[in-house]
């Protein structure tokens, strides 16, 4: 483990708590931001975050508070806010921000409009900051309550991604290192969809073949469009890609599933965002379908979730368009983007 270091985590939701209790933990001296005073103050006042963390004590050692200048001095500054608050959130850190800073993104997904990745939109907004992404299978849930997990710690400074590692690493949180930023932040993203797409199947109660077959090939077209983005192919057959795509498809802490679940029941993709809360698979259908058809590649599955989402085709009928593809081979192209 690391010697004892400053570490401030922006976003006290769920995830951002966990961090936070688990750094401190093992010797860290953590400050917790949120942006909503009440939320800080709730958690002060129980010494746990009661409605996404029940029964989970939040030390008192852990500073919390609501004024953003407490990333000045931390060494590394860990972002686990809402993909829609990074690009804000991130530019607002600029004054307090010492070059140098380690700056983590531990949330999931594509900017809207854009479909850059996180690290890229923190990086134009943070110049001066080395940055870093942290992805891989970690419900909030069992982060927080000490259950052993592995994760990945992303950068294309590879010094940065270890120095994430160094610090983040301990008994109960593996933490292993990587150079390739694009795969990783891609598998966070897109497995998404394909949790959403396996929570359907759940919901249609049409069995275990189909969601095996739907998050094995859904695995396939996620490569595909990251090796036309650049990433390299092992990396979806890691954490942040088959190992996030296994817990995320078969947990019910899953937001993404639970969504999946309801759609399949008969709510509208849109209800069921309204009663889960954030979908990021929802959106990452709407991006994941649009970087394939302008790249060019051929991702049938976050085609079909794409089609539910936003165009109202019934469940039933993308399984069914699903199975009627073309007959081909199971390796034709490998994981090579068609044209």
């Amino acid at each position: 483990m690391a010697q004892q270091a400053a570490i401030t985590v922006l976003g006290a939701g769920g995830w951002g708590t966990a961090l936070a209790i688990m750094a401190e933990k093992y010797g860290h001296r953590v400050s917790l931001w949120s942006p909503f005073e009440q939320e800080v103050a709730a958690i002060r006042r129980f010494d746990e975050h009661k409605k996404l963390l029940p029964g989970v004590p939040v030390p008192p050692s852990i500073r919390l508070t609501s004024d953003l200048s407490c990333v000045q001095g931390a060494r590394l500054v860990i972002l686990a806010v809402p993909s829609f608050a990074i690009a804000e959130t991130a530019a607002k850190l600029s004054p307090y921000l010492a070059p140098g800073t380690l700056v983590a993104n531990a949330g999931k997904g594509l900017e809207a409009g854009t479909h850059r990745r996180f690290t890229q939109v923190i990086a134009e907004a943070l110049p001066c900051a080395r940055v870093a992404a942290l992805s891989g299978p970690s419900h909030a849930e069992e982060v927080a309550r000490g259950v052993p997990t592995s994760v990945i710690s992303a950068s294309q400074d590879i010094a940065a991604a270890e120095e994430v590692q160094e610090l983040l690493m301990n008994p109960r949180f593996r933490v292993y290192a990587s150079d390739d930023v694009t795969g990783v932040e891609l598998g966070g993203a897109l497995k998404n969809v394909i949790a959403l797409a396996a929570g359907i199947c759940d919901g249609l109660e049409i069995g275990d073949n189909t969601k095996a077959a739907l998050m094995t090939r859904g695995l396939a077209e996620i490569a595909r469009l990251g090796l036309a983005l650049g990433a390299r192919a092992e990396t979806f057959a890691g954490l942040s890609g088959m190992g996030d795509l296994i817990v995320t498809c078969g947990s019910l802490h899953s937001r993404n599933r639970r969504a999946g679940i309801l759609i399949g029941q008969g709510r509208t993709p849109q209800e069921a965002v309204r009663q889960v809360g954030t979908v990021e698979g929802y959106h990452a259908a709407l991006a994941g379908w649009e970087l394939a058809q302008s790249l060019h590649v051929e991702m049938p599955i976050t085609e079909q979730c794409y089609a539910v989402c936003y165009q109202g085709q019934p469940p039933r009928e993308a399984i069914s368009r699903l199975m009627e593809r073309p007959r081909r081979r199971e390796t034709e192209d490998g994981w090579q983007p068609r044209g």
